[in-house]
């Protein structure tokens, strides 16, 4: 290895000397430079030496006498941040094969925020809907924070980064949490690696968000009297017994079209899809609403588009605990049975 942890170092592209805080691999080593920390190639980083003889003239002028009064002063650099939100960064790991390739062998997963606040988070990564890694943390403001390794074979298992975040400090127009959701495709991947190998970098990376979100408006208490309107004749519900007064929720929903409308076979399949979407969302709120344990959602096989944009759905949703597109002896694989966590 070229370098140690320790060794002082000039990066080549922008000529500025930083020091080596880890090696990564026998490619790349962790380098910090003005308190900034990124990781970078061996073959893009120098020793300083070689530039700080280069700098020196080998006879130096005769030094003049330069008094109190004409000394400039110093002016004061001032470090301007790049605010620009929440990332999830991807650092590629490589080995060389027999054949001389490199090939990528892991990705290494850091949270990095570039915001002026301090959070909290909890971080969910899943495969093919179940779970597999969580960590619950905080990362302060402008810090880089090492999550884990991602094997790379395993992107073809669809992982979906899940993120709650919270204010460590709560600010009262700042709202009380916020998520944010990254699904991985493995041909979205291998297109972004071979554009950073292109360009000589190594990371890349997923902006979550942007700014973290204001408090949701809250309608206040108007203290109207509802008399004069049920005196009107309107009818007034006791909110305390709004469920009496919804439809009733189903624990098992068919959503084959032919069970939707009569009129299907006149429909476009983008009309029947959002058909579809839109009974789903209403069934699926009123499943929440009445508090059911669980339910089962029948979509059919078919090209699995309404299935997947039902699982979009639910993995957003904090009420969900967990689902599952599993063999049923009822329905084969052609249906998802979602459980609730309240």
């Amino acid at each position: 290895m070229k370098f140690e942890v320790g060794d002082k170092v000039v990066v080549n592209q922008t000529n500025e000397e930083g020091e080596v805080i880890d090696i990564i691999n026998d490619k790349m080593v962790m380098v910090e430079v003005r308190g900034v920390k990124f990781p970078a190639y061996v073959d893009q980083l120098d020793f300083p030496y070689f530039k700080r003889f280069t700098e020196k003239k080998l006879f130096p002028p005769k030094k003049e006498k330069t008094f109190i009064d004409n000394v400039p002063k110093e002016k004061k650099k001032i470090i301007q941040r790049v605010v620009d939100g929440v990332w999830l960064t991807f650092i590629p790991i490589s080995v060389n094969d027999e054949f001389g390739d490199d090939i990528v062998t892991e990705l290494k997963v850091h949270l990095v925020n570039r915001t002026e606040l301090d959070y909290k988070f909890t971080y969910k990564l899943s495969y093919l809907g179940n779970e597999d890694f969580e960590l619950v943390n905080s990362i302060r403001a402008f810090e880089d924070f090492y999550l884990h390794d991602v094997p790379f074979e395993n992107l073809n298992d669809s992982p979906v980064f899940s993120f709650e975040f919270s204010l460590v400090q709560p600010l009262k127009l700042k709202a009380d949490y916020y998520e944010s959701t990254l699904k991985l495709k493995p041909k979205q991947v291998f297109t972004r690696i071979e554009e950073v190998r292109k360009k000589g970098e190594a990371t890349f990376s997923y902006k979550l968000f942007e700014e973290y979100p204001p408090r949701p408006y809250e309608d206040k208490p108007t203290g109207l009297d509802l008399s004069s309107l049920a005196n009107a004749g309107f009818k007034i519900y006791d909110a305390s017994k709004v469920r009496q007064n919804l439809e009733p929720a189903k624990t098992e929903l068919d959503l084959h079209i032919e069970a939707l409308t009569p009129a299907w076979e006149s429909m476009s399949n983008l009309e029947i899809l959002s058909l579809q979407l839109k009974t789903f969302e209403k069934y699926f709120d009123l499943a929440i609403v009445h508090h059911l344990p669980w339910m089962i959602v029948i979509h059919g096989v078919g090209t699995g588009k309404l299935r997947d944009e039902i699982h979009e759905i639910i993995r957003l949703r904090k009420e969900v605990k967990s689902f599952a597109n599993r063999y049923h002896p009822a329905y084969g694989y052609g249906a998802t049975e979602i459980y609730f966590g309240y």
